[in-house]
């Protein structure tokens, strides 16, 4: 399947009218066909009432409608075959390997929210029957579920053009609710975001679903994407990219004549503690694990460690070496887009005025290629700089040294919200760890033991989100089955007749559903 620079509304192609969005090869810096036109403020609000007419019959769809439509969404994505590959290759720089495997991931968790569906526990349905001779008071009948909120607007994100993009996860936990999906395409890779967008139109038609239960759409700069937030159809949001891109559309949301929530998923250095014992035990191991998480993908995870906290002296200072040298070895990698090269270079130049350099990395040879670097800087002097705190996306990261444990807490309660804190220990760590705990529950949505944050299971348990800036909203995760909840609401039901009654709160309980009854689970 060939790309060609429209955007979908429903189940029709059309071509803008505005600027012009061309991708380009951040390998070679050059422009990639076809040029995507930008669409306009009627089409956003086209999308935006297709949308609204398809929820009325979609967010009553049958469990095992919902389920097989994310199912049929997970097999048109592989039947693209490498036709997507090779396109989000050009448009990304990203390897082979690294795409198939987000491929993979986009599609299990496609399949994971179809599982999800199927069992309906999301629901969470209660039910507390009538007690018309309970003294003093009767209890009438009151029934409650969870409901889908409306139709959705879901950005794409620059550096996962497909777990976090068109079809990723905010895409697929808000189908799964029951919410349609307006998605704002990324323009670093519109001919990635087009094939994904063609498969779920496939997946719409083929599913006989309202046509309205998914868009894409393409605009550069951003009048579409504030448009989309404005529009008083979509009734939540969700968000993966920049700070200053997730409080823009934060803004918009909370003007409105009706404020809509906004999940986004922001800013995050990510801190690793090494306690002493492990420290000295296997400091160069650390170190090297460090390196390796740090590079992954040129940096540019939400997860990358780029802050590691551990207590001056010689077990540090063989650490910051050990590290340095394997900084050194790191070859460049191509970024993803020209602007976040140049976006990581300021970064980099910030730091070195602010910290003193341990290492770099080998420089590129060609264009928009990350050169890691490492820096250190006194726990004192973090603690009076905001500037060492401040996210640098990309293969970088700071040492922080400190005089003892007292400042490592002290460091760690100075920290702004982050996805992820990882602590490295030993067995004889582990009060050092006690008392870091509940430090890092209040500022962190993943805590991790002798292990790194780059790697993001989709599965029941995983929590990807934080106190702010990491995300918008510390109470939600974007990755996991708990995705689901955010883009639900409860309503409660009383003395409703039986006929009234939604299938999920009957009596029979035809769906088969978990339900607490009466305050015990049935």
């Amino acid at each position: 399947m060939t790309p060609q620079g429209t955007s979908q509304i429903g189940q029709s192609a059309v071509t803008g009218d505005q600027a012009v969005i061309r991708a380009i090869d951040p390998a070679s810096g050059e422009a990639l066909a076809p040029d995507y036109p930008g669409l306009d403020r009627d089409a956003v609000a086209r999308a935006c009432e297709l949308a609204e007419t398809a929820y009325a019959t979609y967010r009553e769809s049958s469990l095992a409608d919902r389920a097989a439509f994310l199912e049929a969404i997970a097999a048109e994505i592989e039947a693209l075959g490498d036709d997507l590959i090779t396109r989000a290759m050009a448009e990304t720089g990203l390897p082979r390997t690294r795409l198939e495997g987000e491929r993979g991931r986009t599609c299990g968790q496609l399949r994971l929210f179809a599982d999800v569906v199927r069992a309906g526990e999301w629901l969470d349905v209660r039910l507390d029957p009538a007690l018309p001779e309970r003294q003093p008071m009767p209890r009438v009948d009151l029934r409650q579920r969870h409901v889908a909120l409306g139709p959705v607007a879901v950005f794409g994100a620059s550096n996962f053009p497909l777990a976090f993009s068109v079809a990723g996860g905010d895409t697929a936990s808000s189908l799964a609710a029951g919410c349609p999906v307006v998605v704002k395409a990324h323009s670093a890779h519109p001919g990635t975001s087009e094939l994904v967008g063609r498969a779920v139109q496939a997946a719409v038609a083929k599913c006989g679903l309202p046509e309205g239960v998914f868009s894409v759409l393409f605009g550069a700069g951003r009048e579409v994407g504030q448009a989309l937030v404005a529009n008083p159809r979509i009734q939540a949001v969700g968000f993966t990219g920049s700070r200053s891109g997730g409080l823009a559309l934060q803004q918009t949301a909370q003007a409105r004549p009706q404020p809509i929530p906004v999940y986004a998923e922001m800013s995050s250095i990510n801190p690793v503690f090494l306690l002493p014992e492990a420290l000295k035990a296997r400091g160069r191991e650390i170190a090297e694990g460090f390196v390796a998480s740090l590079n992954m993908g040129a940096g540019q995870f939400c997860t990358n460690p780029g802050l590691v906290i551990g207590v001056k002296g010689e077990a540090l200072d063989a650490f910051v070496a050990a590290a340095g040298e394997a900084v050194k070895g790191s070859a460049a990698q191509t970024m993803l887009t020209p602007g976040i090269h140049a976006a990581y270079a300021d970064g980099v130049g910030q730091l070195a005025g602010e910290a003193r350099e341990i290492a770099r990395g080998p420089a590129g040879e060609g264009p928009h290629q990350c050169q890691t670097a490492l820096f250190a800087a006194r726990g004192a002097d973090f603690l009076q700089s905001e500037a060492l705190q401040a996210e640098v996306f990309g293969a970088a990261s700071l040492v922080i040294e400190c005089d003892d444990l007292d400042q490592v807490k002290a460091v760690a309660e100075h920290l702004e919200g982050q996805l992820t804190a990882t602590l490295q220990l030993d067995d004889g760590d582990v009060e050092a760890a006690r008392t870091l705990l509940p430090v890092l529950e209040r500022k962190a949505g993943r805590v991790l033991a002798n292990g790194w944050p780059t790697g993001v299971e989709v599965c029941h348990a995983m929590v990807h989100g934080g106190p702010f800036p990491a995300t918008s909203d510390s109470r939600t995760t974007s990755v996991g089955s708990a995705a689901i909840q955010r883009f639900l609401r409860p309503v409660c039901y009383q003395n409703l007749p039986a006929g009234l009654l939604p299938e999920a709160l009957r009596d029979d309980n035809p769906l088969g559903v978990s339900r607490l009854v009466d305050g015990k689970r049935e």
